[in-house]
């Protein structure tokens, strides 16, 4: 079985489960306790938020450890939208391709009052600086782009963004769930405020993640009961997952330049191979993107029954995002970057990490073009096309 969907999650590491066990058994203690097995914990967890905060030049005071993506990002856009009430500015902007967990705090805070302008990411799948500042008026208080895309891993330019941010005097919050452990980050070079990031994405256990918050923010509590996390957020701390979190990700940057190259080499055979099949296209920019993601929409077929087919073959792919792979909708990222939705619902993403071999790339390569093949040779939609009835798109 070829394991292709690491966007959607990652298979922990020896190294991760060796520690969460360890941890587990030997280290059981509250780290909120003041006996030698709650202060054991505590050293624990504390050494794991200066790990995290090194890998991405923060001070450890300014990491939260949190359930995930999705709480770290919802408690990020809450507080800078609390922050930004309190001073009668209630505009945020954002992109069209977000994750849910973004677009739909924005939704819920726009039915409190709030005002949500959503930029354009184009046919590349990235944002313009220039347009995020065209954006932000006198009341904007968030900026809220995420690092790299999570359905078509176009990187966007963070950097900039966040220069545009300072300049402005506005928050600058980041998504970086696909991107942290894919690529170097530096919060105080790139101007990030505050930061998501979510361990399963990076070969640690699901339900813990982080939320880097700059110095001088006001979070706003998602979670009330005790005082753990600077009273942040509530909870006795997973100190197993997050001791596991902590040794996966310092892992994933010991020789990250050396595993990327190897990996974006296998990315760009897909890119080339799934190519040659006629009417198909690349989603995204084909170099300033993830690299083990590849995103293909083809023509007359629909993904779901690619990707059964797929699955037949021994190979796991999806379609977009895990979140939403219950949903009949095209995939929002697809329709952002304008593809009409008959091409939107024919798409395919293989997010390879570095388990994956050159003979598997050629399998996935062979595989698809015959799966394609033979969903379009009983597909009315592709026969309309062929016959000249309907017209290419791609």
């Amino acid at each position: 079985m070829i394991y292709a969907d690491n966007a959607a999650t990652t298979k922990m590491s020896e190294a991760a489960i060796n520690r969460m066990v360890e941890v587990a058994k030997e280290n059981y203690g509250n780290p909120s306790s003041l006996y030698v097995f709650g202060q054991k914990a505590k050293e624990i967890l504390e050494q794991a938020r200066a790990d995290v905060a090194g890998i991405i030049n923060a001070a450890p005071r300014e990491i939260i450890f949190t359930s995930g993506g999705s709480e770290a990002d919802n408690q990020a856009i809450l507080s800078a939208a609390e922050i930004g009430k309190k001073k009668g500015k209630m505009h945020i902007i954002s992109s069209a391709f977000e994750h849910h967990a973004v677009l739909h705090t924005l939704e819920k805070l726009k039915k409190s009052g709030f005002e949500i302008t959503l930029v354009d990411v184009h046919e590349d799948g990235i944002v313009r600086p220039g347009e995020v500042e065209a954006a932000i008026r006198e009341d904007t208080c968030l900026v809220t782009i995420m690092y790299a895309n999570n359905e078509i891993g176009t990187i966007q330019p963070i950097k900039e963004i966040g220069a545009v941010c300072r300049k402005h005097g506005v928050l600058f919050h980041t998504d970086a769930v696909q991107a942290i452990a894919h690529l170097h980050i530096d919060v105080e070079d790139q101007n990030i405020d505050m930061l998501s990031a979510s361990a399963h994405k990076f070969h640690g256990p699901k339900g813990v993640g982080f939320l880097y918050v700059k110095k001088g923010i006001l979070l706003t509590n998602l979670i009330e009961g005790g005082a753990q996390e600077r009273g942040k957020r509530a909870g006795t701390e997973n100190v197993p997952g997050i001791a596991a979190m902590a040794t996966a990700l310092c892992d994933a940057y010991k020789d990250l330049d050396a595993r990327n190259a190897s990996i974006q080499k296998k990315r760009d055979r897909l890119i080339e191979g799934l190519g040659k099949i006629e009417h198909s296209a690349l989603n995204g920019d084909a170099t300033c993107r993830l690299p083990g993601n590849v995103n293909y929409c083809f023509e007359g077929i629909e993904g779901e029954s690619l990707l059964l087919l797929l699955d037949d073959k021994g190979i796991a792919a999806s379609s977009g995002s895990a979140c939403t792979s219950g949903s009949l909708d095209p995939s929002h990222v697809l329709l952002a970057i304008g593809r009409v939705h008959d091409v939107a619902h024919g798409s395919l993403r293989l997010s390879i990490d570095e388990s994956i071999t050159d003979e598997d790339v050629e399998y996935m390569i062979t595989a698809t073009k015959d799966v394609v093949e033979y969903l379009r040779g009983f597909s009315p939609v592709w026969r309309d096309l062929v016959a000249g009835k309907k017209q290419f798109i791609l």
